[in-house]
């Protein structure tokens, strides 16, 4: 795998940043994942111009896996790991989390799904985390860049027993 975000960020989310849904559990402890379909980070990529992202491979190689936002709770519940959802960027100083799907109207929606994000970046960097890890099973589907991108993940897929969806 590839590291991609930045350094700074990372070391934050692992020593200094806990939820508040759940203490003593660090953020960097967990999987994020976000709730849009293109993340500022994806443009962070894009741009290529942050002294901070010490990856320069641009948006081309990167795999978006998504899943079921409910079976993976479900799953986590089963499993005694903790999750939570965060109301933006989970690497700031000034999150909120929240560790009740009763709640989930308190994202701000319409800022997740913007395509111009300059008035609602906070919003639209709300994260779901998951302690641990990530079972590959509750992956449900596969998006990629490219053809190339898509070959290498379908012949890689081709020996997996869940094999799920890989679209461009």
């Amino acid at each position: 795998g590839t590291t991609i975000g930045m350094n700074t960020i990372k070391q934050r989310r692992l020593n200094e940043l806990t939820l508040d849904s759940h203490p003593g559990l660090h953020v960097g402890q967990c999987v994020p994942f976000y709730f849009c379909p293109r993340s500022i980070m994806l443009y962070v990529i894009y741009r290529a111009d942050s002294d901070e992202l010490a990856y320069k491979g641009g948006q081309g190689p990167i795999i978006h896996l998504q899943a079921d936002l409910h079976a993976t709770v479900q799953w986590a519940q089963q499993q005694g790991h903790r999750w939570a959802f965060t109301l933006s960027n989970a690497g700031s100083y000034f999150f909120e989390d929240r560790n009740d799907l009763a709640l989930l109207h308190e994202l701000n929606w319409p800022a997740i799904n913007a395509t111009q994000w300059q008035s609602c970046k906070d919003g639209k960097q709300a994260e779901f985390l998951i302690e641990h890890s990530f079972p590959w099973h509750l992956v449900e589907a596969i998006v990629v860049n490219s053809d190339n991108v898509y070959h290498q993940v379908v012949n890689t897929l081709q020996m997996a027993a869940h094999r799920p969806p890989v679209t461009i």
